[in-house]
């Protein structure tokens, strides 16, 4: 996407300007990942990451950034046996998943009327 737009705009004073909203349009439809845990799944191919072509993914960040980090970090090192088991029922998991889930939905979306709402004054003041 990204070569196609350097290459459909030239070197005008507003072309930067074009790319960046149409990658911001193009993107915005894409899905959102989605936290869940593997135990209440059953079909194996929703484990996987369409972007990266791999048929399992796990994604975090540093553990001091955001709960569901922590949660993937300590699972991880269980899974791994260097930490003891996390004493939580899949459900419970599931259910601390859906709550990331929602949050991260919900900020996104303030991100995304934040956006509009500046670019609506930039327009008008323009």
């Amino acid at each position: 996407l990204q070569k196609s737009l350097n290459e459909t705009f030239g070197a005008d004073k507003y072309s930067e300007a074009r790319k960046e909203v149409l990658t911001n349009m193009f993107s915005r439809p894409m899905q959102m990942a989605l936290y869940f845990c593997t135990g209440v799944l059953e079909d194996e191919t929703l484990f996987r990451h369409y972007a990266l072509n791999v048929p399992f993914y796990t994604h975090f960040t540093s553990p001091i950034r955001r709960y569901a980090d922590i949660i993937v970090h300590r699972l991880l090192s269980a899974s791994l046996g260097a930490s003891s088991p996390i004493k939580m029922e899949k459900e419970a998991i599931q259910k601390q998943a859906d709550h990331c889930n929602d949050r991260k939905m919900a900020s996104k979306r303030v991100q995304e009327l934040s956006t509009d709402l500046f670019f609506a004054i930039f327009v008008r003041v323009r």
